[in-house]
């Protein structure tokens, strides 16, 4: 089906989509071969010579530089978080928000997102929610901007429902208004380009392990170092400017360092880190440009096949305002979610239903085959579009 990319070669690489139809990259991306193999070095390593200590802090800012070329910045503006909650939660602090000031989100958006800016109500901060709807974009949040307003917090694209936000518009409209942007990339890095210049926010958070294939534990924080006044909120050794060789601390020597570094806390997660350069490597060589297509193009498949079901996708359906890769099926969670699993295919469940997340290595048949189940099994008049 695809003609951006060799989609069998890549599949070898993700041995658990050859044992089962795997259709929940927006939870966690599968194993891929190489993210192994960096795994298995560092561990090998680790295991025979107690670890080359410098070699792998050098791995550190190997990578580092790659996720920068990634989202088309400097090294220097990356940091390396627990995941995206931490970055989120790094950002919401490092604004330096005071009582009177407000926030602007979307309602329904992932809430670690939205807790990070909550816990700010106690200072005072106040959050207003504007509504979601198929599409959001700067004239979304322009009425609802008011002299307090200081900030506006975002996903790129939404887990629940794989809307894709105009977030290049509400960059510009902050930059116009001189508000901070701050944008969640979680379920978009890895299948959908991001340059994070042309976004124009202050802050980009994410994890690593959806579309960049990595386990669970690794984030990533980028800041435009533009903003020098923003600051961590906590501190440690490897936060500063001049760490002091000795190790002691000096109460007369706080500044923080001029890079993204200051918002890191040292001990890094090395066999993620490690992972996470060899994920690069691979969708670098396939082209996120290309995951994207290929997404669409099931995508695409996926919704044709469930109108001629007569069953309603959640969300948006144009490619302008839909994430390539994750779709909500309307079916109940509660009902489906079970069969699914006992048939070997694997997938979500969500709030208003199914939610089936492409990954680099599905193709057309593994689509062919949820909708043979949900043939099979027969769709209840409730399920079917209103």
């Amino acid at each position: 089906m695809s003609g951006h990319y060799d989609v069998d070669a890549v599949r070898k690489e993700f041995p658990a989509a050859e044992r089962m139809t795997y259709l929940d990259s927006g939870f966690q991306a599968p194993l891929a071969r190489p993210v192994k193999a960096a795994i298995d070095l560092y561990l090998r390593e680790g295991l025979e010579t107690a670890g080359p200590k410098s070699v792998w802090l050098d791995r550190v800012e190997q990578t580092r530089t790659k996720v920068a070329h990634f989202l088309g910045v400097s090294a220097d503006e990356i940091a390396f978080t627990k995941n995206t909650s931490e970055s989120m939660n790094i950002a919401a602090n490092a604004l330096q928000l005071r009582a009177g000031d407000n926030v602007l989100m979307v309602h329904g958006d992932h809430p670690n997102n939205a807790y990070a800016f909550l816990n700010l109500q106690r200072k005072g901060v106040e959050v207003r929610f504007v509504p979601m709807t198929d599409v959001v974009d700067a004239a979304s949040f322009h009425p609802h901007i008011d002299a307090n307003t200081r900030a506006i917090s975002m996903s790129h694209v939404t887990f629940h429902a794989g809307h894709r936000f105009d977030i290049e518009s509400v960059g510009a409209l902050c930059a116009e208004k001189g508000l901070h942007f701050i944008v969640d990339v979680m379920q978009a890095i890895g299948v959908v380009p991001i340059d994070a210049k042309a976004i124009r926010a202050s802050f980009i958070g994410s994890g690593s392990h959806k579309g960049l294939l990595v386990p669970q534990g690794l984030g990533l924080l980028y800041w435009d170092s533009a903003n020098a006044e923003l600051e961590p909120a906590y501190l440690a050794a490897a936060s500063l400017a001049e760490i002091p060789a000795d190790l002691i601390a000096r109460p007369d020597k706080l500044t923080p360092a001029p890079s993204a570094r200051r918002f890191e806390l040292g001990n890094f997660n090395l066999p993620a880190i490690h992972a996470l350069g060899a994920s690069l490597d691979l969708i670098a060589q396939i082209g996120v440009e290309n995951i994207q297509s290929h997404c669409f193009d099931l995508g695409d498949h996926l919704i044709a096949e469930l109108d001629a079901l007569d069953i309603r996708l959640v969300g948006p359906r144009d490619r302008k305002h839909r994430a390539p890769h994750i779709y909500v099926i309307a079916l109940p969670a509660a009902e489906w979610l079970g069969y699914f699993e006992e048939n070997g295919v694997r997938v979500s469940p969500e709030r208003d239903g199914i939610r089936v997340s492409f990954g680099m290595f599905n193709k057309s048949a593994d689509v062919d085959r949820l909708i043979e189940l949900i043939r099979r099994r027969g769709v209840k008049t409730s399920s079917k579009a209103a």
